[in-house]
């Protein structure tokens, strides 16, 4: 049985269709748990009038981790769905993860993939929520990680592992530590490609950077030093890590440039191995909206190499000064959820 957990914060765009899709595909023992978290645009009664079971946060922006949890608390399924409230999952996308459950009695946790038809318009928000499917789409599919934009786990797993840490207020990188976490004590979590959810998030300059940087890059940075966990996959390929490298060699040398001239030859070199690192990506891009999109592709995801370096610094330095003021390394803590669950 699947209960299928839900957060929603000013969601009433989205949260009708959500709950018409999952309702049709619920089987009986499952069910649908919508958890508001101080929505104000009628997000709730919304979820309500479409049948799902509805439930508060304690007080507004408690954030999504503390959503889920006290979803999962109240769940009755053997494993939790968690849908991120702006997706919309394509048809037998409950189906699938509930055979892949019943077929393999190892497998503790799966997530899924963004399709290439994200909704929303504009070239900022098609490159960015295509640029997920292409991660998500080129990643290992044993993995090390969880997403919770469209993933489940086993519930007996979930309260072992206590929930999700509750130390994120805002949506943060909570799905990413839980991974991390199960991983570490030997779980088992897959990434299944043809789990599909369509993206309907609208993205601009300013929430792109914030959430890169502030909401994911200088978190997860923290995170990886914290666990070790320089894995190879995601956005964490090798060749990632290449690429912010030399990028950062090629500003350094345009910016010798202006002393010595000899160095743009070198910054011409630096940027060819920047576009041959990433051919792939941006051919594939080319295939999906054609060769004028994947060229305007190109700065923005320059731009987001430059500042992934910026904000692992950051996540370094918050990380060193946060064991430092604890005398150890620690790890996440869990969520309440581990607190209800010891009551």
């Amino acid at each position: 049985m699947l209960t299928v957990i839900i957060p929603t914060l000013n969601a009433a765009a989205f949260i009708p269709d959500l709950v018409r899709r999952v309702q049709a595909s619920l089987e009986p023992g499952d069910s649908i748990i919508v958890v508001d978290d101080g929505s104000d645009d009628g997000t709730l009664a919304l979820a309500q009038a479409g049948g799902a079971q509805v439930l508060s946060t304690p007080h507004p922006r408690c954030g999504p981790a503390v959503a889920r949890n006290l979803g999962a608390v109240h769940a009755t399924g053997d494993v939790l769905v968690f849908f991120d409230a702006d997706v919309m999952p394509h048809p037998g996308a409950l189906a699938r993860i509930r055979a892949a459950f019943a077929a393999d009695p190892g497998l503790d946790a799966l997530f899924g993939s963004y399709d290439n038809t994200p909704t929303a318009r504009g070239f900022l928000s098609q490159y960015k929520n295509l640029f997920h499917h292409y991660v998500h789409q080129h990643g290992a599919e044993e993995a090390s990680t969880f997403w919770t934009g469209c993933g489940a786990v086993r519930r007996d797993v979930f309260v072992r592992l206590g929930g999700f840490t509750d130390e994120y207020g805002r949506p943060c990188i909570e799905d990413i530590e839980l991974g991390y976490r199960l991983a570490r004590q030997g779980g088992r979590i897959r990434l299944d490609k043809q789990l599909l959810v369509t993206h309907r998030k609208h993205w601009t300059r300013s929430g792109l950077l914030r959430t890169d940087i502030v909401d994911r890059g200088i978190p997860w940075a923290e995170l990886i030093l914290r666990h070790r966990a320089f894995v190879n996959d995601l956005n964490l390929q090798t060749h990632n890590r290449v690429s912010v490298v030399t990028l950062w060699l090629l500003l350094v040398s345009l910016g010798l440039s202006l002393y010595d001239p000899r160095s743009l030859v070198i910054a011409l070199g630096l940027a060819l191995l920047l576009l041959l690192l990433n051919l792939q990506l941006y051919r594939w891009f080319a295939s999906e909206r054609g060769w004028g999109f994947a060229l305007r592709v190109i700065p923005w995801h320059w731009l987001y190499y430059g500042y992934n370096a910026v904000a692992f610094v950051l996540g370094a330095l918050r990380y060193g000064r946060s064991a430092f003021a604890r005398g150890h390394l620690h790890p996440n803590r869990p969520g309440a959820l581990a607190e209800r669950t010891a009551e």
